[in-house]
């Protein structure tokens, strides 16, 4: 862990994020960010990045929202809303803090936050790289059985030799890997967002192999994948000492592959489309769904939201089978629409801007039963 945490306990304003869209990923609108900086101190995590304003450093000076529990009850209370917040999951983790970092054991925002979730019966999808996420089963299994719980690990590789050094403060890819099964036998859906692999360090078919099957024997029900970022500045900089010191010998091609001048700290393209392509292989052989399917979330969502998330899904896949489309666009359009589409006749849909007759006839599959036969094929589900 190293020099000791500085803890800084605030008063937040508000509590529960809210984006524009729900989106395909999460299924989730609104997301929640207990605390600022996190002690798990990973060394390629973006949350470093001066984009994100956590002040100080990022892994020891940690800001504590500690009137969190009172916001949050008032903004979930949809008695106090003039308009309903439309359904769909809750994400707890990820953004700028893993909500079970070490102080979670202290102050217990993340179980007094479930049970608010609990209470005003909304479903919630918690990301983390903690088991102390199991100190809460209770609670996750009573919000399953009422409105539906997805608990999804982050993992670069499940070697826990590599993970002392990237991922030093957060739990051992051994113990998320116990923690899948014991949350999967308690009959919780769980996944993985693979995310990032290392560029030489854990990027090899072998090891992404042993990732995935271990994933998939432990339950896993679907793998989210993504490259690793470095954006100039604080984030690049402070990986980049890491693998000075441990791993010397890939530097240089670092350096190529992270070019300051891409202000995302996306790696070369290349690299983007041969990572993702191995990847989609080995998930496919394994029979790992690589988003999550809409069967688990059919019946949560608004007609609406279901067409544009699973349109949204449409277009990622798509696209990593080098299928050229728009459905992406007609997701985002859909989902600008104030008008329920259920009222909307065939042609009425396909002449919305981005949507047209073939986008139409999927949406209109998705209201008449909740399914979409091609979306099914292209994301595997047997």
């Amino acid at each position: 862990m190293g020099d000791k945490m500085q803890i800084n306990e605030v008063n937040a304003k508000s509590i529960l994020r809210k984006h524009k869209r729900i989106d395909s990923w999460f299924i989730s609108k609104y997301g929640i960010n207990l605390y600022r900086g996190c002690s798990h101190d990973c060394a390629y995590c973006d949350g470093r990045a001066e984009g994100y304003y956590v002040e100080g450093d990022f892994s020891k000076d940690i800001i504590v929202k500690v009137n969190a529990e009172e916001l949050l009850n008032r903004e979930l209370d949809r008695t106090r809303k003039r308009k309903l917040m439309p359904t769909c999951f809750i994400t707890l983790g990820g953004g700028v803090s893993d909500a079970y970092q070490h102080i979670e054991k202290k102050y217990e925002l993340s179980r007094k936050t479930l049970l608010l979730i609990e209470k005003y019966n909304w479903p919630v999808h918690i990301l983390t790289k903690s088991n102390l996420v199991l100190r809460d089963l209770d609670i996750i299994k009573r919000i399953n059985e009422k409105s539906k719980a997805i608990v999804s690990f982050s993992f670069s590789s499940v070697d826990d030799e590599i993970s002392k050094i990237f991922e030093n403060g957060s739990s051992l890819p051994s113990k998320r890997l116990e923690a899948i099964k014991i949350i999967k036998e308690a009959g919780i859906t769980t996944g993985i967002f693979y995310m990032p692999v290392i560029p030489l360090i854990t990027d090899s078919k072998k090891q992404m192999e042993e990732t995935l099957n271990k994933c998939k024997e432990a339950g896993v029900e679907f793998a989210i994948f993504g490259s690793m970022t470095l954006k100039p500045g604080r984030q690049k900089e402070y990986f980049m000492n890491v693998l000075k010191e441990y791993y010397p010998m890939y530097v240089e091609r670092y350096n190529k592959h992270y070019l300051d001048n891409n202000k995302y700290g996306a790696p070369s393209h290349e690299y983007r489309v041969f990572i993702h392509k191995q990847f989609k292989k080995i998930a496919d052989e394994l029979n790992i769904p690589i988003r999550i399917p809409s069967y688990y979330f059919e019946e949560i969502l608004s007609k609406k939201d279901l067409a544009a998330v699973i349109l949204d899904q449409m277009g990622y896949l798509s696209r990593v089978n080098n299928l050229k489309n728009n459905y992406s666009y007609a997701s985002y359009q859909l989902s600008l629409l104030k008008t329920d589409i259920e009222l909307l006749s065939f042609e009425e849909l396909s002449e919305i801007k981005g949507i047209g007759d073939k986008n139409a006839k999927i949406i209109k599959e998705i209201i008449e039963t909740g399914k979409c036969k091609y979306y099914e094929k292209l994301l595997r589900i047997n």
